[in-house]
Protein backbone atom coordinates (compact mmCIF):
# COMPACT_ATOMS: atom_id res chain seq x y z
CA UNK A 1 0.00 0.00 0.00
CA UNK A 2 1.25 3.46 -0.89
CA UNK A 3 0.01 6.34 1.25
CA UNK A 4 0.57 10.08 1.14
CA UNK A 5 1.31 12.50 3.96
CA UNK A 6 0.12 16.05 3.25
CA UNK A 7 3.35 17.46 4.64
CA UNK A 8 5.98 14.93 3.55
CA UNK A 9 4.72 13.16 0.43
CA UNK A 10 4.35 9.51 -0.55
CA UNK A 11 5.54 6.51 1.44
CA UNK A 12 5.14 2.74 1.30
CA UNK A 13 3.23 0.99 4.11
CA UNK A 14 3.30 1.88 7.81
CA UNK A 15 3.29 5.55 8.73
CA UNK A 16 5.06 8.63 7.44
CA UNK A 17 8.77 8.16 8.22
CA UNK A 18 9.10 11.87 9.07
CA UNK A 19 6.09 12.72 11.25
CA UNK A 20 4.43 9.35 11.94
CA UNK A 21 1.11 10.32 10.33
CA UNK A 22 -0.76 7.33 8.88
CA UNK A 23 -1.51 9.33 5.72
CA UNK A 24 -4.17 8.78 3.07
CA UNK A 25 -4.27 5.58 0.95
CA UNK A 26 -3.34 6.18 -2.68
CA UNK A 27 -2.64 2.79 -4.23
CA UNK A 28 -3.04 -0.79 -3.02
CA UNK A 29 -0.24 -3.33 -3.40
CA UNK A 30 -1.75 -5.14 -6.40
CA UNK A 31 -2.14 -1.96 -8.41
CA UNK A 32 1.24 -0.64 -7.29
CA UNK A 33 2.87 -3.77 -8.68
CA UNK A 34 0.92 -3.49 -11.93
CA UNK A 35 1.97 0.11 -12.49
CA UNK A 36 5.58 -0.43 -11.48
CA UNK A 37 5.97 -3.48 -13.72
CA UNK A 38 4.32 -1.78 -16.70
CA UNK A 39 6.26 1.47 -16.32
CA UNK A 40 9.57 -0.37 -15.89
CA UNK A 41 8.87 -2.48 -18.96
CA UNK A 42 7.85 0.49 -21.07
CA UNK A 43 10.97 2.47 -20.17
CA UNK A 44 13.43 -0.45 -20.19
CA UNK A 45 12.29 -2.93 -22.80
CA UNK A 46 9.31 -2.11 -25.06
CA UNK A 47 8.78 1.66 -25.49
CA UNK A 48 7.85 1.28 -29.18
CA UNK A 49 5.11 -1.20 -28.35
CA UNK A 50 3.30 1.36 -26.18
CA UNK A 51 4.07 4.44 -28.28
CA UNK A 52 6.81 5.97 -26.11
CA UNK A 53 9.81 7.79 -27.55
CA UNK A 54 13.08 7.16 -25.69
CA UNK A 55 16.19 9.20 -26.46
CA UNK A 56 19.75 7.89 -26.43
CA UNK A 57 20.11 8.70 -22.72
CA UNK A 58 16.97 6.72 -21.85
CA UNK A 59 14.75 9.75 -21.22
CA UNK A 60 11.07 9.94 -22.21
CA UNK A 61 8.57 12.78 -21.88
CA UNK A 62 6.82 12.44 -18.52
CA UNK A 63 3.42 13.56 -19.82
CA UNK A 64 3.67 10.95 -22.57
CA UNK A 65 4.25 8.27 -19.96
CA UNK A 66 1.18 9.47 -18.05
CA UNK A 67 -0.91 9.20 -21.22
CA UNK A 68 0.46 5.71 -21.86
CA UNK A 69 -0.32 4.53 -18.33
CA UNK A 70 -3.81 6.02 -18.21
CA UNK A 71 -4.63 4.48 -21.60
CA UNK A 72 -3.55 1.10 -20.23
CA UNK A 73 -5.32 1.32 -16.85
CA UNK A 74 -8.64 3.15 -16.59
CA UNK A 75 -8.22 3.52 -12.81
CA UNK A 76 -4.76 5.15 -13.04
CA UNK A 77 -4.19 8.89 -12.82
CA UNK A 78 -1.22 11.22 -12.44
CA UNK A 79 -1.32 10.84 -8.67
CA UNK A 80 -0.89 7.07 -8.81
CA UNK A 81 2.02 7.28 -11.24
CA UNK A 82 3.84 9.85 -9.09
CA UNK A 83 3.21 7.70 -6.02
CA UNK A 84 4.87 4.67 -7.65
CA UNK A 85 7.90 6.75 -8.65
CA UNK A 86 8.43 8.58 -5.37
CA UNK A 87 7.74 5.64 -3.05
CA UNK A 88 9.94 3.20 -4.98
CA UNK A 89 12.53 1.98 -2.47
CA UNK A 90 14.90 0.62 -5.13
CA UNK A 91 15.14 3.86 -7.08
CA UNK A 92 13.97 2.31 -10.35
CA UNK A 93 12.98 5.66 -11.85
CA UNK A 94 14.66 9.04 -12.37
CA UNK A 95 12.50 12.11 -13.01
CA UNK A 96 13.68 15.64 -13.82
CA UNK A 97 12.74 18.63 -15.99
CA UNK A 98 9.55 17.07 -17.34
CA UNK A 99 11.31 13.84 -18.27
CA UNK A 100 11.50 10.32 -16.83
CA UNK A 101 13.68 7.27 -17.37
CA UNK A 102 14.41 3.90 -15.85
CA UNK A 103 17.53 4.13 -13.71
CA UNK A 104 18.83 0.70 -14.79
CA UNK A 105 17.86 -2.66 -16.30
CA UNK A 106 17.51 -1.71 -19.97
CA UNK A 107 17.47 -4.20 -22.82
CA UNK A 108 17.06 -1.39 -25.37
CA UNK A 109 20.19 0.46 -26.49
CA UNK A 110 20.72 3.52 -24.27
CA UNK A 111 23.63 5.40 -22.75
CA UNK A 112 22.64 6.61 -19.29
CA UNK A 113 25.59 9.00 -18.98
CA UNK A 114 26.57 7.59 -15.62
CA UNK A 115 27.93 10.00 -13.05
CA UNK A 116 30.89 9.10 -10.86
CA UNK A 117 29.76 7.35 -7.69
CA UNK A 118 31.31 5.56 -4.75
CA UNK A 119 31.51 1.83 -5.43
CA UNK A 120 31.89 -0.58 -2.49
CA UNK A 121 34.98 -2.77 -2.54
CA UNK A 122 32.76 -5.83 -2.71
CA UNK A 123 29.49 -6.39 -4.57
CA UNK A 124 27.20 -9.41 -4.90
CA UNK A 125 25.22 -11.34 -7.49
CA UNK A 126 22.57 -14.00 -6.93
CA UNK A 127 22.21 -16.74 -9.51
CA UNK A 128 20.97 -20.24 -10.29
CA UNK A 129 23.33 -22.95 -8.94
CA UNK A 130 22.99 -24.75 -12.26
CA UNK A 131 24.74 -21.86 -14.02
CA UNK A 132 27.88 -21.90 -11.86
CA UNK A 133 30.06 -24.03 -14.15
CA UNK A 134 29.45 -21.70 -17.07
CA UNK A 135 29.86 -18.59 -14.90
CA UNK A 136 33.23 -19.69 -13.50
CA UNK A 137 34.36 -20.45 -17.03
CA UNK A 138 33.05 -17.38 -18.85
CA UNK A 139 32.28 -14.91 -16.04
CA UNK A 140 29.06 -12.93 -15.60
CA UNK A 141 27.62 -11.64 -18.86
CA UNK A 142 24.64 -9.31 -19.45
CA UNK A 143 22.66 -11.89 -21.47
CA UNK A 144 19.47 -10.15 -22.71
CA UNK A 145 20.32 -6.86 -20.96
CA UNK A 146 22.99 -4.28 -21.65
CA UNK A 147 24.78 -4.73 -18.35
CA UNK A 148 25.40 -7.18 -15.56
CA UNK A 149 23.48 -6.09 -12.44
CA UNK A 150 25.21 -6.33 -9.07
CA UNK A 151 23.82 -5.77 -5.58
CA UNK A 152 25.30 -3.84 -2.68
CA UNK A 153 24.25 -6.41 -0.06
CA UNK A 154 24.14 -10.19 0.21
CA UNK A 155 20.44 -10.19 1.07
CA UNK A 156 19.50 -8.08 -1.94
CA UNK A 157 21.52 -10.44 -4.16
CA UNK A 158 19.55 -13.37 -2.74
CA UNK A 159 16.26 -11.59 -3.45
CA UNK A 160 17.30 -10.99 -7.06
CA UNK A 161 18.61 -14.54 -7.36
CA UNK A 162 15.24 -15.97 -6.34
CA UNK A 163 13.89 -14.80 -9.69
CA UNK A 164 15.99 -17.56 -11.22
CA UNK A 165 16.07 -20.28 -8.54
CA UNK A 166 14.31 -21.16 -5.28
CA UNK A 167 17.69 -21.51 -3.54
CA UNK A 168 20.07 -19.17 -5.35
CA UNK A 169 23.82 -19.05 -4.89
CA UNK A 170 25.39 -15.70 -4.01
CA UNK A 171 28.65 -14.72 -5.66
CA UNK A 172 30.96 -12.05 -4.27
CA UNK A 173 32.64 -9.72 -6.76
CA UNK A 174 35.96 -8.05 -6.03
CA UNK A 175 34.79 -4.64 -7.25
CA UNK A 176 37.86 -2.88 -5.88
CA UNK A 177 40.20 -4.96 -8.04
CA UNK A 178 37.93 -4.55 -11.05
CA UNK A 179 38.06 -0.75 -10.66
CA UNK A 180 41.85 -0.90 -10.34
CA UNK A 181 41.98 -2.93 -13.55
CA UNK A 182 39.98 -0.32 -15.45
CA UNK A 183 36.43 -1.70 -15.39
CA UNK A 184 33.68 0.93 -15.18
CA UNK A 185 31.15 0.15 -12.45
CA UNK A 186 28.25 2.56 -12.05
CA UNK A 187 25.52 2.99 -9.46
CA UNK A 188 21.98 2.69 -10.82
CA UNK A 189 19.22 3.38 -8.33
CA UNK A 190 19.31 2.38 -4.68
CA UNK A 191 21.84 -0.39 -4.05
CA UNK A 192 22.19 -1.55 -7.68
CA UNK A 193 25.40 -1.33 -9.72
CA UNK A 194 26.06 -2.13 -13.38
CA UNK A 195 29.08 -3.27 -15.34
CA UNK A 196 29.52 -4.56 -18.89
CA UNK A 197 30.78 -7.95 -17.67
CA UNK A 198 32.56 -9.61 -14.74
CA UNK A 199 35.40 -11.98 -15.67
CA UNK A 200 35.55 -15.17 -13.62
CA UNK A 201 38.79 -14.19 -11.86
CA UNK A 202 36.91 -11.53 -9.86
CA UNK A 203 34.25 -13.96 -8.59
CA UNK A 204 34.03 -15.94 -5.38
CA UNK A 205 31.20 -18.19 -4.24
CA UNK A 206 29.91 -17.48 -0.75
CA UNK A 207 29.57 -20.69 1.22
CA UNK A 208 27.96 -19.23 4.33
CA UNK A 209 25.57 -16.47 5.42
CA UNK A 210 28.00 -13.61 4.92
CA UNK A 211 26.77 -10.30 6.30
CA UNK A 212 27.27 -6.79 5.03
CA UNK A 213 29.96 -5.94 7.58
CA UNK A 214 32.12 -8.78 6.24
CA UNK A 215 32.86 -6.86 3.04
CA UNK A 216 36.39 -5.87 2.22
CA UNK A 217 37.35 -2.85 4.27
CA UNK A 218 37.00 0.43 2.42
Amino acid sequence: MIRVCDDHGYFADGSCPVCGDEGEPVLNEKRRRQLSKFMSGALRHFPDDVGLSINLQGWSDFDSLIDTVTDKYAWAELRQVVAVIEADEKGRFERQDGRIRAAYGHSIDVDLEATESTVPNRLYHGTNPGALDEIFEEGLRPMSRQYVHLSETVEEARVVGRRHADSPVVLAIDASKMKQDGYEIDKRGEGTFTVKRVPAKYLERLNGPETDDQRFEQ
